[in-house]
């Protein structure tokens, strides 16, 4: 890993936000900005109940590629991202990454990219269980 990519990992346990913030954590930078998803009690107009997300064997590499590409892209001197698999419940943190740069601007569009990405790039699938009992695969191929 590059030394801007600070962490890149994986996690069946709680996150915790102030590690990420930590490991952005950089005298030079005067922006950091973090991104924390969570768990929602609703989705396409259907109420929650819990969100089990599954990693594919590969979706730490493709984290750590993400993590990469956008630290040569953006001018950043830190950037982290952690993902949460398992059973989740409404409130817990599913996702958190943070940037850390010279100014603000970079910092943001920085932190759009690295979600943005995550999101789209690496094969973690979200199953939903909503309250009427019925299920949904979100993101699976």
């Amino acid at each position: 890993m590059s030394d801007a990519v600070r962490l890149a990992a994986i996690s069946e346990e709680s996150l915790d936000v102030d590690a990420v913030m930590a490991a952005c954590d950089d005298d030079s930078s005067g922006g950091l900005v973090v991104f924390v998803g969570r768990v929602r009690d609703h989705d396409g107009g259907k109420g929650v109940t819990e969100l089990t997300y599954t990693a594919h064997p590969t979706a730490l590499d493709r984290l750590r590629e993400v993590c990469e590409r956008v630290a040569a892209e953006h001018d950043v001197a830190a950037v982290a991202a952690v993902h949460r698999v398992g059973k989740l419940k409404i409130g817990d943190a599913a996702v958190v990454v943070a940037t850390a740069t010279s100014h603000r601007g970079e910092a943001f569009a920085a932190s759009k990219a690295l979600i943005d990405s995550l999101k789209a790039e690496v094969p973690i699938w979200k199953d939903q269980l909503f309250s009427d009992g019925q299920r949904e695969w979100v993101g699976a191929p």
